[in-house]
């Protein structure tokens, strides 16, 4: 399995999660929801559809609403539109996804899917996800500014400039994770302070880690400027 797969994979699995969908609709959502995917295609859902269904982790069922149907031949008349649905197993495997926090998680686009499911994702793992995009980003800053001060005589000023934009789009994205991991330890330092603290369970669906107040957009991690 490709990179890029594995991360659809997970995408779809975050998605229906939360309901169950037909294929167009998500397709729309992984389009509005993760910017990533705003270039794939019907060709490429619909065979990791059909791998989700085969590995036991989505079943297939006939949608349950009438106007949800596809003009078919005059044979056949018309048939109701596929509708894509979570299986206890697969429930199981997301939350198995969820909990990883390797090397893979903190790579640009891996990054961006687990970001867009920390609504669902335990406090500690995304900690330790922030904590290994930051320490990732931290090294590619080094070696480019590195790169920068051994090739700047032999730029001309527009590949400078180049060099320079891509360097800030790392920074940025640097200083946006520092907010988010700062913020994620107030939360966790208010809970444990709280006299009701002992007595809460920390959910997946909490945002904690979300400062209230960016003044700036959060970078993209698939940005190619911040390779």
């Amino acid at each position: 399995m490709s990179r890029r797969s594995g991360i659809l994979e997970f995408a779809v699995l975050g998605l229906l999660r939360e309901s169950p969908m037909h294929g167009y609709e998500l397709r729309k959502r992984l389009n509005t929801s993760l910017g990533i995917f705003r270039a794939f295609s019907y060709g490429t859902l619909y065979p990791c559809l059909k791998t989700l269904v085969a590995s036991g982790w989505l079943i297939e069922e006939p949608s349950g609403d009438p106007a949800d149907t596809t003009p078919a031949s005059s044979l056949t008349g018309r048939r109701a539109k596929i509708v894509y649905r979570l299986t206890a197993e697969g429930k199981e495997h997301f939350e198995e996804l969820l909990s990883h926090t390797g090397p893979d998680a903190w790579e640009d686009e891996h990054f961006a899917a687990r970001f867009a499911f920390f609504g669902q994702t335990e406090r500690d793992v995304r900690m330790r996800v922030l904590e290994g995009r930051r320490s990732r980003l931290e090294e590619r800053l080094e070696k480019m500014r590195a790169s920068l001060a051994r090739t700047r005589e032999r730029l001309d000023d527009y590949t400078l400039e180049l060099q320079r934009h891509g360097m800030e789009s790392v920074e940025r994205e640097v200083r946006w994770l520092n907010e988010l991991i700062e913020s994620e330890r107030s939360g966790r330092d208010q809970r444990r302070s709280s006299p009701e603290g002992s007595a809460q369970q920390d959910t997946s669906g909490e945002t904690g880690g979300l400062p209230r107040h960016r003044g700036d957009t959060p970078p993209d991690p698939s940005d190619d400027t911040a390779k």
